[in-house]
């Protein structure tokens, strides 16, 4: 029926106007100058892939696909119709759909191939594509990054290497809950936390005792175990040594044994989080179920760190990744909608505040990949040696702290639309405090800072000269500052984050020179580093070609 023939029925039509097109049907690797900079030394099948990646992350049926995964929450099912105990949680198909092609993209396992492509970028191709999928669902990257990360501990056993490794290095995700030597594709979740010790692993209470054929029994609980759906988990456990004192190990705990049978994890409930909704975090509970020593007897924390460190890289990209896709909805809004008679992003107080926010979020998106790639370098290169391990917290730290407060101004420059769960932007900002709180919240990050320190050697040292030569012209000053920093929080340990985001500030600023950001870099130099203390965005000045750096770096 034609808008005339609707008016000569007399029902009333109501055209939509001024409002912006849905958010999506673009490339996220197209559409992101600066992601395609940083990967511009990586060979061109593996930009192609990128290309492709970016092709998928960005179209509107893959960005409703992380809407209704979180708005169909995960269900737990402790008994079937019968009132046997099962122990499943049951998951929307599109949160599957969102776990088959990450793991078909390899970001589950990537970091560990053989294959000649990515050699010598593996971490950085990987932190590209897991940027790009942040955008969509960071729920369902939960499991991804675990698994990817858990590999670094499980190698640590050759035997379970041996059984595991092959199952977990397939690009197949199968969901089905049979025992791991029936599946074609495997995933490792890791249950650390106990109720009454959090960050502080040394005081879980959950004991380990040795069987006769070699395996373990392991009795106790844990407060947050994700994602209760993969085929085994990562646990903490107390052992006794010889001397009755109690030593922390790792193990490696099957969901479902080889026989078919349920191996004793009692899901007690799921976690009503306020954000990453499409991911199950599990409370759970155990008496004699059977798990796999990983490494040796009281070297559990140990053998985690490696794990913990990749994790903490995740949680980095993650949050640039989000940050990212919140600006971009930003920008595409202020294209189309019109206040008092112009486009919103022609007003001078919008375009200084999505400009200025542009600025953290390349700032950001910078330092996660180059901390990727002093990863892929660091077994060769001991100045990239030592970035990874000093600027692991302190990137984590920064950029992790910034998104709730960049992805709230995006939500506000949409107003009431952004506002409503219809949306992306409200989704993404009950997502944005997680990766600050997961895997150590900001004050653990500045007390590994701290540690890094306090250990003296020529890890700062030579992190310094690296960003004082990538700095440039002035640098001498700046990396003064952190020498000063660093000598006032050994003395007072309260300053430590002063000190952290200084380091953050200055390394992002000196990526950035690297990298000849032209005005981005300039301006985040004079407006962070050397500008007054800043709470809100929109404090650039009539200087800055802020037009200039949303149509390059938002097309």
């Amino acid at each position: 029926m034609t808008e005339s023939q609707l008016e000569n029925t007399g029902i009333a039509t109501h055209l939509v106007e001024n409002q912006s097109p849905m958010f999506g049907g673009f490339n996220s690797w197209q559409n992101d100058p600066l992601l395609q900079i940083v990967c511009s030394d990586v060979p061109k099948p593996v930009q192609d892939e990128l290309n492709s990646h970016g092709q998928w992350s960005g179209q509107k049926e893959t960005l409703e696909l992380g809407r209704l995964a979180n708005a169909h929450q995960p269900i737990l099912n402790t008994h079937d119709a019968k009132g046997n105990r099962i122990d499943l949680v049951e998951f929307h198909p599109a949160y599957h759909a969102l776990m088959r092609r990450s793991v078909s993209a390899g970001m589950h396992n990537s970091i560990w191939d053989e294959g000649a492509a990515e050699r010598g970028c593996r971490n950085k191709v990987r932190a590209a594509k897991y940027y790009m999928s942040a955008g969509v669902d960071v729920g369902h990257l939960c499991p991804i990054t675990m698994t990817n990360a858990a590999i670094a501990a499980i190698m640590r056993s050759a035997s379970v290497a041996n059984e595991w490794l092959p199952r977990i290095q397939t690009r197949q995700y199968d969901s089905s809950s049979k025992p791991p030597v029936q599946k074609t594709g495997l995933t490792i979740g890791m249950g650390m936390t106990e109720k009454q010790g959090g960050t502080d692993v040394r005081s879980n209470t959950t004991k380990a005792i040795e069987t006769s054929d070699g395996l373990w029994k392991l009795t106790g609980h844990k407060w947050f175990m994700s994602a209760p759906m993969c085929d085994a988990f990562l646990m903490l456990a107390q052992t006794s040594a010889k001397d009755s004192n109690q030593q922390l190990s790792c193990f490696l705990v099957p969901r479902i044994l080889p026989n078919g049978d349920a191996n004793g994890l009692r899901f007690q409930r799921l976690k009503n989080k306020l954000g990453n909704r499409s991911n199950a975090s599990t409370e759970v509970e155990f008496d004699g179920v059977l798990a796999h020593l990983i490494g040796d007897t009281g070297k559990g924390i140990s053998t985690i760190l490696e794990m913990v460190t990749l994790t903490r890289l995740d949680c980095s990209v993650a949050s640039a990744g989000l940050m990212r896709a919140a600006l971009a909805e930003a920008v595409h809004h202020c294209r189309y909608r019109k206040v008092f008679g112009e486009k919103l992003i022609d007003q001078p107080l919008m375009s200084r505040v999505l400009a200025d926010m542009a600025i953290d979020v390349a700032a950001a998106t910078a330092l996660c990949m180059r901390l990727a790639q002093a990863y892929d370098n660091a077994a060769k290169d001991p100045a990239q040696a030592a970035y990874a391990r000093l600027m692991t917290p302190v990137i984590k730290y920064w950029v992790c702290k910034i998104t709730p407060g960049l992805v709230y101004e995006a939500m506000e420059c949409l107003g009431g639309n952004g506002y409503v769960e219809d949306g992306n932007i409200a989704r993404h900002f009950r997502e944005a405090p997680l990766n600050a709180i997961w895997e150590g919240s900001g004050n653990v990050m500045c007390l590994d800072v701290m540690r890094v320190i306090a250990k003296g050697g020529e890890i700062l040292p030579t992190v310094l000269t690296t960003l004082e030569r990538d700095l440039g012209e002035g640098a001498a000053k700046t990396v003064d500052v952190i020498r000063t920093a660093a000598g006032m929080a050994s003395a007072d340990p309260g300053s430590a984050r002063i000190l952290t985001e200084q380091l953050a500030l200055t390394a992002a600023a000196a990526e950035m020179k690297r990298l000849k950001l032209g005005e981005l870099a300039d301006a985040f130099i004079e407006s962070r580093l050397g500008g007054l203390w800043r709470s809100t965005y929109g404090m650039l000045d009539n200087r800055h070609d802020v037009r200039g750096m949303l149509d390059s770096w938002y097309p």
